[in-house]
């Protein structure tokens, strides 16, 4: 019986994403004439603009760096987006909260869930870079959605708890709007590795999304799959963020309705 109420529960539960991740995009791209179009051409544009700056002005020499460019930022693009979207997520819901008996963890989970469809739409913009630059796909392309499950996984932890967070402080999310630029710059997605002094290389190594930027171009670019210690690393991180997301997230649910 209780079996059947669990799956019961579950359906229920993914209908409701499904639902909410639609109404999403329905909303994203209203009134708009190209539509869900944007979600390749935002990314090409971002790319074109830093080439031209990057490698004109700072000389960045790079092998097919408008493709080094457009991997990093269109995966860095779905951490922080899904992140900010995970953070307004319970508050931007607080009228079918308070209305309601519903699951509240659907609400940043799905935000992370549109952003990897968001994702996979752009993945369109990164072919055709490939196949403007003669950039043959690789075997090493099937690890893609171990990655993804790696990024998911952590994006969806950081979501749980600033979507916890910002029902009690409003303050997180300007901060985290804030501490999002600074990811951006810590994290080599336009400029290469080698131009980082000396001591700031072990800091790196405690930056997530180094390792996941650097997993992604080299299924791709290098045609290498990382080994069995960096996707332990990987795993591992997203693991203990999601762990402490849903543990911080599940501890503050119960008191969203008072605040929200």
């Amino acid at each position: 019986m209780s079996n059947t109420v669990s799956r019961a529960s579950l359906k229920r539960n993914w209908f409701t994403i499904a639902s909410l991740v639609s109404r999403d995009f329905k909303l994203k791209y209203r009134r708009s004439t190209l539509g869900i179009l944007w979600s390749v051409l935002n990314p090409l544009l971002m790319m074109c603009v830093l080439t031209l700056v990057f490698s004109t002005f700072f000389r960045f020499q790079i092998e097919n760096y408008p493709l080094y460019v457009i991997l990093g930022n269109v995966l860095f693009a779905l951490m922080s987006e899904s992140t900010t979207g995970a953070m307004y997520s319970i508050l931007n819901s607080s009228s079918l909260i308070k209305k309601i008996r519903i699951e509240k963890l659907i609400f940043p989970l799905e935000k992370v869930l549109f952003q990897l469809v968001n994702f996979c739409i752009s993945l369109i913009a990164v072919a055709i870079v490939m196949v403007f630059f003669h950039v043959a796909p690789k075997v090493s392309l099937v690890a893609l959605p171990l990655l993804l499950l790696y990024v998911v996984l952590f994006s969806a932890g950081i979501g749980l708890a600033l979507s916890a967070l910002a029902v009690f402080f409003r303050d997180v999310c300007h901060l985290w709007g804030v501490v999002i630029t600074a990811w951006t710059y810590a994290t080599p997605l336009f400029y290469p590795l080698d131009i980082l002094p000396e001591w700031a290389m072990p800091i790196m190594e405690y930056n997530p999304m180094f390792h996941y930027v650097t997993y992604f171009r080299d299924i791709v670019l290098n045609g290498v799959v990382p080994g069995v210690g960096e996707n332990l690393l990987c795993l591992g991180m997203a693991l203990v963020s999601m762990a402490l997301g849903l543990l911080l997230f599940k501890k503050a649910e119960k008191k969203f309705i008072l605040y929200v």
